[in-house]
């Protein structure tokens, strides 16, 4: 298809900035990874503060809303705390881990943040098998262990996370498997547990996991009109990396996501010409609420 045969979203109001602050250096090398991070990957580069800083006043400026901190893993920035203080003094924060670095002292030290702040620190924690064989296959060896042991620190510290499952198993988000976590949660002292379920996107390392995208699964203008498409985080976010600013999340490695050097730079529509924007319409998926 040519471009103009794609369907536009407009950016209807910038309500919500992330930063890729952990590039995509991860701990872990999930196999369904939408940015294929891993120990060794430097596509993208993690993000000082210094980096930092003049995006968080530019957004304030644009009325930004909230902010997300993603990677990679952001708790292997060494200014990640240093970093949501900043942020916490102007907006709401919100860091998507994998929950292997969540020790006591971290999450000590996040509690003082969040009790410190008019705004809400929140902490989303991945997840992606209810015991250690499922989830160790797709996360790594001893992962399941680990994560656990870090949201037991976050609730003994006073913050209770949200816990990120990606609908890898059949029924995860069926009635009975959101059961099956809410009893995991629970033994880890969690009565009132958050549950998050996302579809999996047929990128980065999911596609030597599970293949492609099929050549139906794509967008086109003809499939609605421009209302349609304001459901789409793309409508009222943007995405920060050491690169640049990016259209979201999910395209960060597609280099026409880049969409310029400043948020300001982007307050224009973007073209849905990738596949995973079709998780998106199709199946309502949003990193966001």
């Amino acid at each position: 298809m040519q471009e103009s045969d794609y369907p536009e979203v407009g950016l209807t109001s910038l309500d919500t900035v992330w930063f890729q602050v952990g590039g995509t250096l991860c701990n872990l090398a999930c196999t369904h990874c939408l940015v294929s991070a891993s120990p060794t990957n430097r596509t993208h580069e993690m993000m000082t503060l210094a980096q930092i800083r003049p995006y968080l006043d530019e957004a304030a400026g644009l009325g930004v809303r909230e902010y997300y901190f993603t990677g990679g893993e952001p708790f292997l920035n060494p200014e990640m705390e240093r970093i949501l203080e900043a942020t916490l003094r102007v907006g709401p924060a919100t860091v998507l881990t994998n929950g292997v670095m969540l020790h006591p002292e971290r999450c000590a030290e996040l509690k003082r943040l969040a009790d410190g702040s008019p705004y809400s620190l929140d902490l989303r924690v991945s997840l992606d098998g209810y015991d250690a064989p499922t989830n160790d296959a797709i996360r790594g060896k001893h992962s399941f262990r680990r994560v656990l042991r870090g949201v037991r620190n976050l609730v003994e510290a006073g913050l209770i996370p949200v816990i990120t499952v990606t609908e890898i198993y059949d029924g995860a988000a069926s009635a009975a498997g959101r059961l099956r976590f809410f009893d995991l949660l629970a033994e880890q002292g969690i009565d009132r547990p958050r549950l998050k379920i996302m579809p999996v996107f047929k990128i980065g390392a999911e596609v030597e996991r599970s293949g492609d995208y099929a050549s139906w699964q794509r967008l086109s203008g003809s499939n609605g009109c421009p209302e349609d498409w304001q459901h789409l985080q793309c409508s009222s976010g943007r995405m920060v990396t050491d690169l640049g600013v990016w259209v979201c999340p999910i395209l960060v490695n597609e280099p026409r996501g880049r969409m310029g050097a400043r948020l300001r730079d982007t307050l224009v529509p973007f073209s849905l010409e990738y596949q995973a924007c079709w998780t998106c319409h199709v199946l309502g998926a949003t990193c966001r609420t």
